[in-house]
């Protein structure tokens, strides 16, 4: 018995008539009528009963209907299944974010897009430690990663940039400069600067440091914080100033105000990690999302 002896007796038991069914099925009664006869040999059973004007079912020809419409349905599902899963439409994909990445609204924007894009495929998330991040991505227990730059060189990690943003002074909100359009960093130059542990991001460390050694200084590092809300609050108390993405600025703490530097700013890039050698079309398909909605720099 195969897919084709059973479409061919669904047709004529659902259409009660050999000429009809073989019109449906666009071939020729005789064929159609060696196929059924072939397949009442097989189950050694007689399926239909010929009459005057057509035919009808036997009793085990009525339980084959049942079964052959379930057995077609599901080869049709599964066959669907397996384009969808094919097309990357349906399956799972990994989401890893470093550092502060996740505050950056073109980041949620582009995992909403992805979500109505792509609604059978399911996404879970993952956060950490930038370089630990990245190995997870080389390992496959992440797929992709947002992470910012720069990273240690890895040959089997692609990087798809996907945002620049420039950066804001954190200031108690009593600091003398807080009222201000704008501040240079060489005015700060005397403050303690609060920054997240080097090892947590080093891109974005190494941006903050770098632009107060282009202004002119190097900084007095103080505290540091492993959470973003925790660099906020202890500037709200007192303990020194940061320099943090623009993005973090919808975050609202009392006590603080963000400044805009004035003249050469530093700037921290979001770029997307994935594995060179996936072949999964749900990750590419992600990849090729967020690379499509990539924008000029902030």
């Amino acid at each position: 018995m195969d897919l084709r002896h059973l479409r061919y007796f669904v047709a004529v038991a659902e259409e009660r008539h050999f000429t009809r069914a073989a019109e449906r099925l666009g071939i020729k009664q005789p064929p159609l009528s060696l196929q059924i006869k072939q397949l009442e040999q097989e189950l050694g059973t007689p399926l239909f009963r010929r009459l005057t004007r057509g035919v009808e079912l036997t009793e085990p020809g009525t339980l084959l209907l049942d079964e052959a419409r379930q057995i077609l349905e599901q080869v049709e599902r599964t066959k669907a299944n397996v384009r969808n899963r094919a097309r990357g439409e349906t399956g799972q994909i990994r989401v890893g974010f470093a550092g502060v990445t996740y505050f950056h609204p073109r980041v949620p924007r582009l995992i909403q897009a992805y979500r109505e894009r792509y609604p059978g495929v399911l996404l879970s998330s993952a956060e950490g430690y930038m370089p630990d991040l990245v190995k997870t991505v080389q390992t496959g227990s992440v797929d992709v990663a947002f992470v910012r730059l720069p990273l240690e060189h890895n040959e089997a990690i692609a990087i798809h940039p996907l945002v620049d943003e420039t950066m804001r002074i954190v200031l108690p909100s009593y600091h003398p400069q807080a009222r201000k359009l704008s501040v240079s960093l060489a005015t700060l130059a005397q403050e303690r600067l609060i920054l997240f542990p080097r090892a947590m991001s080093p891109g974005l460390y190494d941006s903050v440091i770098a632009g107060c050694q282009r202004a002119g200084f190097s900084p007095i590092l103080g505290e540091e914080g492993l959470q973003i809300g925790s660099i906020l609050s202890l500037v709200a108390a007192g303990f020194g100033i940061s320099i943090v993405p623009r993005s973090i600025e919808q975050i609202r703490v009392d006590g603080i105000v963000y400044v805009p530097i004035k003249g050469d700013s530093p700037r921290t890039a979001i770029s997307l990690a994935v594995r060179k050698d996936t072949r999964s079309a749900v990750i590419r398909n992600f990849v090729a999302l967020a690379r499509s909605r990539t924008r000029a720099p902030d």
